[in-house]
């Protein structure tokens, strides 16, 4: 992965950890949905004008000439025409959707950000016009801020030179609040030209306000390649090729001017492959603490040494940023929440939520569902939100016998259909042993992609190996996995 995609990583992440992270959607966002961006819309427009749209760069005066020419209704149409079908949402959209941005800014007319936050079990407070803003929606996710418009309302989208020109005049709330958020947030523009005014200006004060010391932001531009000119003659190839290439180089470098860093890609699929990296990597700060126990003697003979690991682990986990989900298992889950706790209130920090999920198994089962189907439909949904799972010790008492406990087996197994990284700590011995033997005998199963951290998993599996030094190996391996190498 190149240098400047891992810093867009690297500082987006870090926007999203402090809730400061914001996106800005443009008409390459929906476009793997099926639907038009600029050209597309403006096609039939260019043809009835005798223009070739292809060879227009100045889209917005186009409509502007089309709307003198026809008035607004028949550019309404066209908007309706171009966007009223009901789109499949894309990868980005559903990828997005679960990252936790409070914020979507759009030019969009369609409604796919509004859909995707929906099914991603969110509550989206949407603004279309100014009067949107004085009604808040009640236990909003997030709010999408349309500036140009949505196909519901087509004789009110901006469009042409006119309602550009009167933009800041007449949709002052949408400016001021893009320019406190482009000052205080970072954002990752997707699908986006830059070739707005309205934004220019927006961009161009902001510049003015905070000189040097702006914020960063990030947006995505597909490499100019040569293939796209096999049309053309070698050497016309070979002069436009060029040409756009050193346009491209000069539009980054502008950019910069306004404290946004482009980040290049040889195809649009790369942008998906970059923001489910951001994903993976974010879902990795959360781990699920699995397992129970009603001893330990395969690990120490003492319960209160086993209980100060749990305690212990999970205090050195909260400290080094990460978050814990624990669904309260008999032996592990009190210790592990007392661990995080005591870090917690050692700090200034009493926001318990930011270090702490927990997911207490309920004890009856209601509507006539079986309490086993219930309890697994519990686990999956807790386990889909985390990103890594650890697995500690795994015995309970059925009857009088000692067995090992299928539940922690059955995380292991929702965990792995997840996607989720797996590490049973086998030094714990019962069942999170047996999955250790797993893990190890088919390593390169579980973590292809992070054959070096071995050695460590070797060493979280024996028991005689000093305990805090298998706090410190666990720590590392949960660490590499969040950096993602």
């Amino acid at each position: 992965m190149s240098t400047h995609k891992e810093v867009l990583i690297r500082e987006y992440l870090k926007a999203l950890h402090e809730e400061n992270a914001a996106l800005f959607a443009g008409a390459g966002l929906s476009a793997a949905s099926g639907f038009v961006n600029w050209k597309g819309l403006l096609k039939e427009a260019a043809e009835e004008l005798g223009l070739d749209i292809e060879i227009e760069t100045d889209l917005i005066s186009l409509a502007q000439y089309f709307f003198n020419k026809n008035g607004r209704q028949r550019l309404s149409q066209l908007v309706i025409d171009n966007f009223s079908a009901q789109a499949q949402l894309n990868k980005n959209h559903r990828i997005l959707a679960q990252l936790p941005i409070n914020t979507y800014w759009t030019t969009n007319y369609d409604r796919l950000i509004e859909r995707s936050l929906i099914e991603a079990g969110k509550n989206p407070d949407v603004k279309i016009k100014q009067n949107d803003f004085a009604l808040l929606k009640p236990r909003r996710d997030a709010i999408v801020y349309k500036m140009h418009g949505d196909i519901e309302r087509a004789d009110e989208t901006v469009l042409i030179k006119d309602e550009y020109e009167t933009f800041h005049e007449k949709n002052q709330l949408f400016s001021i609040g893009l320019k406190g958020e482009l000052i205080s947030k970072t954002f990752l523009f997707i699908g986006y030209s830059f070739e707005d005014p309205d934004l220019e200006y927006i961009l161009s004060r902001i510049r003015v306000l905070s000189g040097q010391d702006g914020r960063n932001h990030y947006c995505f531009f597909r490499k100019v390649n040569r293939n796209e000119y096999n049309f053309l003659s070698q050497e016309e190839g070979d002069e436009r090729f060029k040409y756009d290439l050193i346009k491209q180089e000069l539009k980054c470098a502008d950019l910069e001017r306004y404290h946004i860093k482009a980040v290049l890609v040889d195809e649009y699929d790369d942008i998906t492959d970059i923001l489910q990296e951001i994903l993976q990597r974010y879902s990795r700060s959360k781990i699920l603490l699995s397992g129970s126990a009603v001893e330990y003697s395969q690990f120490v003979s003492d319960e209160n040494d086993a209980q100060r690991f749990i305690h212990t682990l999970s205090q050195e986990m909260v400290k080094s940023g990460f978050k814990i989900a624990s669904g309260f298992g008999t032996g592990v889950g009190s210790a592990a929440i007392n661990g995080a706790l005591d870090y917690i209130y050692s700090t200034n920090t009493r926001k318990i939520d930011d270090y702490l999920m927990l997911r207490p198994f309920p004890q009856f089962a209601t509507n006539g569902m079986d309490i086993q189907d219930l309890w697994d439909r519990y686990r999956k949904d807790f386990i889909s939100d985390v990103g890594c799972a650890v697995f500690l010790f795994g015995n309970k008492v059925v009857g009088n016998q000692l067995v090992n406990a299928d539940g922690v087996r059955k995380e292991f197994e929702i965990a792995i259909s997840h996607g989720v990284k797996v590490i049973p700590v086998g030094a714990t011995g019962y069942m999170s042993k047996i999955l250790w033997d797993e893990v190890m005998d088919n390593f390169g199963k579980y973590y292809g992609d992070f054959l070096q951290l071995k050695p460590d998993f070797e060493f979280i599996g024996i028991a005689t190996n000093n305990h805090n030094e298998i706090i410190k190996r666990i720590l590392k391996i949960i660490n590499t996995l969040r950096m993602g190498r």
